[in-house]
């Protein structure tokens, strides 16, 4: 039965609270399928060995700059059954292709003021259009069925707020697939 208590089904958020997501910046995400179920090919001796699904997963993510002009995409990897990336907003009017004859000092962003693409925006594209290219594969493929729903609901995020922090999340994403077996990630550890 429905309850009239809104705290009942009420979901907490993971983001951090006032942040402002569409703000340029870095972040570091991680999207896992639902169940941590491994869908994207398999690691063996640390060599990542991505199937069509997982090559179809990154390729997605390439279309991320075309979907938004102030998205970059940064270091990412492909796991069997996760997905971690950088994504880089640098923000609508960083880069002057945008809008070359505007005067740029017309307009000051004010404080709070949506700059870029919000992150949750990016990653929920990102996770439609890769499930339904998998539902295609799954029909016309023969690709694995998944119960449900191909991704978890929520994605985990990190803002990254200097080079070295930068350049340590790079290379811990870089360096996954050989520590694969002592992932928190893996089903079969």
């Amino acid at each position: 039965m429905y309850s009239n208590n809104p705290k009942k089904y009420k979901r907490n958020s993971i983001r951090l609270k006032g942040y402002d997501y569409a703000q340029k910046g870095l972040y570091f995400i991680t999207i896992c399928t639902q169940n941590r179920h491994c869908f994207f090919g398999k690691i063996t001796n640390g060599v990542l060995h991505l199937n069509d699904a997982g090559k179809m997963i990154e390729q997605w993510y390439y279309e991320l700059e075309n979907k938004f002009d102030d998205i970059k995409c940064g270091t990412h990897v492909v796991m069997p059954n996760h997905f971690h990336a950088i994504i880089h907003n640098i923000g609508v009017g960083a880069d002057l292709r945008v809008c070359p004859n505007s005067n740029m000092g017309e307009h000051v962003p004010i404080m709070g003021e949506h700059i870029g693409s919000p992150l949750h925006v990016v990653v929920q594209w990102f996770k439609t259009m890769t499930t339904n290219q998998y539902i295609r594969n799954v029909k016309n493929n023969n690709w694995q069925r998944f119960d449900g729903k191909l991704w978890q609901r929520n994605y985990w995020e990190h803002i990254i707020r200097n080079e070295k922090s930068h350049q340590n999340i790079s290379n811990y994403i870089v360096n996954n697939p050989l520590k694969w077996n002592a992932d928190t990630l893996n089903p079969e550890p």
